[in-house]
Formats: structure tokens, C-alpha cells, sequence
């Protein structure tokens, strides 16, 4: 059974940090292209960023760009989002997704039908 487990989420202010982690277990994590997304209330969920199985391949949305970095730790079966420079507008439910095979150019994990298994979200509250 595979199950993927975010953790820490909060409530900060804007200019904050915070630092998610996704814990893994029921993949051969080292295999998989893990990625982050968000929704926030009354939209649809966005891509955030995504990770190759070896951390060489990373791609970001343009919205967080320089603010967010996004991590892996083969050993843990753990990815990561440390998040510098919250805004407002970064408040959301933050999840963590993977799938077993590797990022491409034409699957850049952008997309949320690129993955097969989600967790279940954690929340992110940015104050102003």
C-alpha cells in the first residue's frame, strides 16, 4: 500500500518560511518523480514544482521561482519544499505527489493526471 505523508504546514507571515516534507512508503522511492501542488479555495490545483528520482531534474512554476526549493532524500524515502518569501497568495493546501518513473522534457510532472498517489494535503496559511 503506498501511502505519502506531508508534513509541516502552518500559519506565518508574509516574508516567512516554512518547510514541507512528504514522507513515502509502498514505492521504491528512488525510482520515483515526486512533485508539489497546491489549491487554494475556489480554484483549481497548480503545479508547484517537480523532482526527478536523482534531484538533477527540478522544475518550478514560475510563481515560486526564487522563493521555493525543492528537495529529496533518497535515503529518508523523503521529499521536500522549503518555502522562503511567503506571500499571501501562496496560501493554499499543499500536496505532495509521485509517480514511478522519471521527469522527461515532454513529463515534466506539471501536471496532476502525470502521478498516481497523492497525500493528503497539508495547509498553508500566509498572512499579510
Amino acid at each position: 500500500q503506498v501511502q505519502l505523508v506531508e508534513s509541516g504546514g502552518g500559519s506565518v507571515q508574509a516574508g516567512g518560511s516554512l518547510r514541507l516534507s512528504c514522507r513515502t512508503s509502498g514505492i521504491i522511492f528512488s525510482r520515483a518523480a515526486m512533485g508539489w501542488f497546491r489549491q487554494a479555495p475556489g480554484k483549481e490545483r497548480e503545479f508547484v514544482a517537480a523532482i526527478g528520482w536523482n534531484g538533477a531534474l527540478k522544475y518550478y512554476a514560475d510563481s515560486v521561482k526564487g522563493r521555493f526549493t525543492i528537495s529529496r532524500d533518497n535515503a529518508k524515502n523523503t521529499a521536500n519544499l522549503q518555502m522562503n518569501s511567503l506571500e499571501p497568495e501562496d496560501t493554499a493546501v499543499y500536496y505532495c505527489a509521485a509517480r514511478s518513473r522519471g521527469l522527461t522534457t515532454n513529463e515534466a510532472g506539471t501536471k496532476p493526471t502525470e502521478y498516481n498517489y497523492w497525500g493528503q494535503g497539508t495547509q498553508v496559511t500566509v498572512s499579510s
